[in-house]
């Protein structure tokens, strides 16, 4: 399982979730349709070409890394995403556990037969703020962690949304 649980100082499970090897299909896809007009433009300049390979494949590198920065992670504060690869990329976002509506996973075939779900964490109060993210590796799983961590939140406070 590609998750990471901990506890926290207020002892909420601290859990950690990754993208799943199908999003990087679409990276795959992109970098073979660069080098194939990188290699097509070969007939007509061949350092053109050169050029147009190396950069699908600097192209490549950096969605990997990108992808592999992303992180599902749940706190004392709330669920956050973490991304990000050069320094004045990387960043947090996130909803607070107070301000969450809820998190859903979508289904499909592929999400079903990979285990890798997109999922959504819902803003009690706006659309703008909410959390998407698509092909999280055990994604079912994190929605119903957080939903639980959520639930017994509310059963704690007493608040109840109307």
């Amino acid at each position: 399982m590609e998750s990471a649980h901990n506890e926290t100082m207020h002892g909420v499970s601290f859990s950690e979730y990754r993208l799943s090897w199908v999003a990087y299909i679409q990276a795959l896809i992109v970098f073979f349709i660069l080098c194939g007009i990188g290699v097509g433009l070969g007939i007509f300049n061949q350092a053109l070409s050169i050029f147009a390979v190396i950069a699908s494949f600097i192209v490549f590198a950096y969605q990997v890394l990108y992808l592999r920065s992303m992180v599902l992670f749940t706190n004392d504060d709330g669920v956050w995403l973490y991304r990000g690869v050069f320094p004045w990329d990387k960043g947090i976002i996130g909803v607070k556990w107070r301000d969450i509506e809820d998190a859903v996973f979508y289904t499909g075939f592929v999400s079903w037969a990979f285990n890798s779900y997109s999922i959504k964490v819902g803003h009690r109060f706006t659309k703008a703020s909410e959390l998407s993210i698509p092909n999280v590796r055990n994604g079912k799983d994190a929605v119903g962690h957080i939903n639980q961590i959520h639930r017994e939140r509310l059963d704690n406070s007493g608040e109840t949304y109307r």
